[in-house]
């Protein structure tokens, strides 16, 4: 069938093939983006998921150009590529149905079979399972395109560069849209059916206009629909039934869930916390409360008359929780914090009590002390989420610009998670990073967790002037202030200091997803290590009997 001579009326204008491919490198980019957001609460966000996305997809495409390319040398029909429009975009239509469960079935499988780079083979294996066939099938759009649009030699160059020029557009869109508007505004599983639902009107619009495959549109169609009611109904952790808020921002997915004595911020559904209010007053046993200790060794670097009115900055506001604790057990504190993510910050204000007033600046913690000259008497650091550590807050070059915005004698305090005992492990490189800025540097770790605490500045604050200035800046309320100075003078009493081993970050090198790779995969591996001792003495049903 030559659908250049006119059999097909829809394609004797090349306009429509002009639109499959703009539409195709569009839907490419979308998928992508989606991709990267699917496989973010399980496997992190970080340059190496992307690189495994990139990757893949590309693998996929590549293979589809060559395929797409014989096929269409053999048989020049473009039924064949509407077919496999219909077929990928079923697929990318099920991905938010379905992925969700293959990433948790795969992950499941390797926890049991593989001993090192859990997350980096389970990530590899999820996108080859869920992405590579519909990328393999939009791959052979623009070889099947330049066929069916090439009239005859003396105009090649131009066909092609017309088609390529449209798949580059589409594919600008792509990656605008999915990231600043449909994201943000309807979440994942919806940008898949949005793109999807393109890919199958473009294929419905070519077979109506044919009066061909009505049996197969049909059943495409319903297959479609069945998508938009359970993808769009369900959520990435579907294992919980009674969150409180699940959501997506530009940055993160987002998840609050609720009990009867806490409010809980998880950015992930697989890495755990990352903010916490108590619904009764109190220490929260997390590692805020051990990061208050830097307002005390801040007032104690100072005369008494000195000590009222420390001012605070904290560098990954998240949902508040180290501002909601120092205003609970401090007096006098000016406290300022920097978060990129405001749908975080509205969240805090929702669900979190954040002041509405409280002075928070949507922005990136680095460009944030780039663009002021202020000096405070403590910077907390907290901006480490799993292995997602910007290595732009982790170089020596962003800890220079920390020290410069710090008054005499002012602390900078940083929370440090994925907490590994080697010697060249993320935890060392950092604070191997920091003691080539600062000239004391002293380390605590948070019991029944991975976090470590690390506090950087010019002098070491000793027993009594720790104490004097605890009893200073400490509320007023006598239960808190003595609760806090229990607290407190222990962190004090077992701070270690750090002997650095010369492992330093810059913004040149700082492979900060690498270590915190390698970090995941320790502390998953051991705590992995005792469900492969059952699988080994009781086989899966053990495994299942424990879990359930």
């Amino acid at each position: 069938m030559d659908e250049r001579n006119g059999v097909t009326p829809i394609l004797r204008n090349k306009f429509y093939l002009y639109l499959t491919e703009f539409f195709s490198g569009m839907a490419i980019m979308a998928v992508e983006l989606g991709a990267s957001r699917l496989l973010a609460p399980y496997f992190s966000s970080s340059q190496i998921v992307w690189t495994i996305i990139i990757a893949t997809i590309m693998i996929a495409m590549a293979a589809g150009n060559v395929y797409g390319g014989r096929s269409a040398d053999r048989r020049p029909d473009p039924d064949i590529l509407y077919r496999r429009f219909l077929i990928a975009a079923v697929w990318i239509a099920a991905i938010p149905v379905l992925g969700k469960y293959a990433i948790l079935l795969i992950s499941g499988a390797l926890i049991i079979t593989v001993s090192h780079h859990l997350l980096v083979i389970a990530a590899f294996i999820a996108c080859m399972v869920i992405f590579v066939y519909p990328c393999f099938l939009m791959g052979t759009v623009t070889p099947s395109l330049v066929k069916y649009t090439v009239d005859s030699l003396e105009e090649s160059g131009t066909t092609v560069g017309t088609l390529g020029a449209f798949n580059t557009v589409g594919s600008i869109i792509g990656t605008f849209l999915p990231t600043f508007v449909t994201i943000p505004a309807v979440g994942t599983a919806m940008t898949f059916l949005i793109f999807s639902g393109i890919l199958l009107i473009l294929a419905l619009v070519y077979f109506i206009s044919c009066h061909r495959k009505r049996t197969t549109c049909i059943i495409c169609t319903i297959l479609y629909v069945v998508c938009i009611f359970f993808g769009n109904a369900s959520h990435f952790a579907f294992w919980e039934d009674d969150l409180t808020f699940e959501g997506e921002s530009i940055y993160n997915y987002l998840q609050v869930k609720e009990n009867d004595s806490r409010v809980i911020l998880s950015t992930n559904v697989l890495f755990g916390v990352q903010s916490v209010l108590l619904k009764q007053d109190g220490l929260t046993g997390m590692y805020y409360d051990y990061a208050m200790a830097a307002p005390v060794m801040a007032a104690a670097s100072r005369p008494a008359s000195e000590q009222d009115d420390l001012s605070v900055l904290v560098l990954g506001m998240g949902s508040g929780t180290y501002d909601h604790q120092c205003r609970s057990y401090f007096k006098d504190l000016d406290i300022e914090g920097v978060e990129i993510d405001q749908k975080i910050t509205d969240l805090a204000h929702q669900y979190f009590a954040l002041p509405r007033d409280a002075n928070v600046t949507t922005y990136d913690g680095r460009a944030y002390l780039a663009a002021v000259d202020r000096r405070y008497d403590v910077i907390m650091v907290d901006a480490y989420q799993d292995i997602s550590i910007p290595f732009q807050m982790s170089s020596v070059e962003f800890f220079d610009m920390v020290r410069d915005h710090l008054t005499p004698g002012g602390v900078m305090v940083v929370n440090m998670n994925m907490r590994t005992d080697t010697a060249d492990g993320i935890n060392v490189y950092l604070a191997d990073t920091i003691a080539s800025v600062f000239p004391v540097v002293q380390t605590i770790d948070v019991p029944g967790n991975t976090n470590r605490i690390l506090f950087a500045g010019e002098t070491k604050t000793d027993g009594p002037a720790f104490a004097a200035a605890l009893d200073r800046i400490a509320a007023d309320d006598p239960v808190k202030a003595a609760s806090l100075k229990r607290f407190l003078s222990g962190v004090r009493y077992g701070l270690r200091d750090h002997l650095a081993t010369g492992h330093i970050l810059t913004d040149d090198k700082a492979p900060v997803e690498l270590l915190g790779m390698r970090a995941i995969d320790q502390l998953v591996s051991r705590e992995l290590a005792v469900y492969k001792e059952m699988y080994r003495e009781q086989g899966l049903q053990g495994i299942m009997d424990e879990l359930l």
